[in-house]
């Protein structure tokens, strides 16, 4: 069992992974893979979901958790039984508990020896990096976008002085 965020990069058991992504993308990589839904899959969120109402929940083996405080989401990691465990970072769950941010980055890190574990995030906060230190993995996707004039783009390149990747100025001798 394993979860392919893109082509080629996948998450596998056994592991913590501290993921940065698209809303988007990490939705699609969920919802893409089938097996999943054999498997006992755990989301925990907090206060707020970016992601879970896209998320496709109509396997019997999908549960949602919620803790609305850090020693809420610290006893739901500890009791959690699953094959994979999903957290979608909430930082607003540490206001005024960072005394909480060990004890749940090491939460994660021990079910990790049994689940795949992900720690998601579309953007990076220092919460959110205190919890990843112990992650085994720690991935930023960065969205692609197709450049839409790449003419116009080498121009202004040229004009600040650097050279368009590629290529070349051939010097008189």
């Amino acid at each position: 069992m394993q979860i392919e965020i893109r082509k080629g990069l996948s998450l596998h058991p056994g592991t913590f992974n501290a993921v940065i992504a698209p809303e988007k993308e990490i939705v699609t990589a969920i919802n893409s893979n089938t097996d999943l839904q054999r498997f006992l899959f755990l989301y925990i969120g907090g206060n707020y979901s970016r992601i879970l109402s896209g998320i496709n929940r109509q396997s019997k083996n999908f549960d949602v958790r919620r803790g609305f405080t850090a020693n809420q989401l610290f006893t739901i990691i500890r009791e959690a039984g699953h094959t994979v465990i999903f957290v979608e970072h909430d930082p607003s769950l540490f206001d005024g508990a960072f005394d909480m941010l060990e004890p749940v980055s090491g939460a994660l890190k021990e079910i990790s020896r049994e689940s795949l574990v992900v720690l998601y995030t579309p953007v990076v906060d220092r919460t959110f990096s205190a919890l990843a230190r112990k992650a085994d993995r720690y991935i930023e996707l960065i969205p692609i976008e197709p450049n839409p004039n790449p003419i116009r783009t080498s121009r202004l390149m040229r004009q600040c002085g650097l050279r368009p990747s590629g290529q070349r100025t051939l010097e008189v001798s």
